[in-house]
């Protein structure tokens, strides 16, 4: 498996990962919108953003992206957002997850980064145990607000 920055060419396979959560969606059948191009564009035009992409063969198995976000606070320095992390259904619980996290924590590590942290929805205990099993702590209370409706 090789973790790798992802490429235009990856992007349905992405889409399509962050399409479903529970069922396989076939990156053919992901339509690629404008807003798409756009946002890929600028996530890989800047040197804080990645989407990374876990590759079994020419596979996309899994993905999250990462922001590196500079700080004053920790005598300035980056801290790594990791979200939108997903493994393709049916290979879950096989060890991909935590080889996705383990070498996404590092990237992190390399950069330069004081810690990594990361957001899931209340709803997803297993994911809750996941996380935790890697060494993340339920430190702080999140909040988000919606400024147009998502899809």
């Amino acid at each position: 498996m090789v973790l790798r920055p992802a490429t235009r060419q990856d992007l349905p396979a992405v889409l399509a990962l962050l399409a479903d959560e529970d069922e396989v969606v076939d990156p053919a059948s992901v339509v690629v919108d404008a807003a798409h191009e756009k946002a890929f564009a600028d996530i890989t035009g800047d040197a804080r953003n990645e989407v990374l992409v876990l590759v079994d063969g020419r596979t996309v198995v899994g993905c999250p992206q990462a922001t590196y976000i500079p700080g004053l606070g920790r005598h300035g320095a980056e801290r790594a957002l990791i979200e939108a992390v997903r493994i393709r259904p049916g290979l879950r619980g096989g060890g991909l997850g935590r080889q996705l996290m383990e070498r996404a924590v590092e990237r992190a590590r390399q950069r330069g980064c004081a810690l990594v942290q990361l957001t899931s929805t209340r709803q997803r205990t297993d994911a809750h145990r996941f996380y935790a099993s890697l060494g993340f702590t339920a430190s702080h209370e999140g909040f988000k607000l919606a400024l147009r409706a998502g899809r």
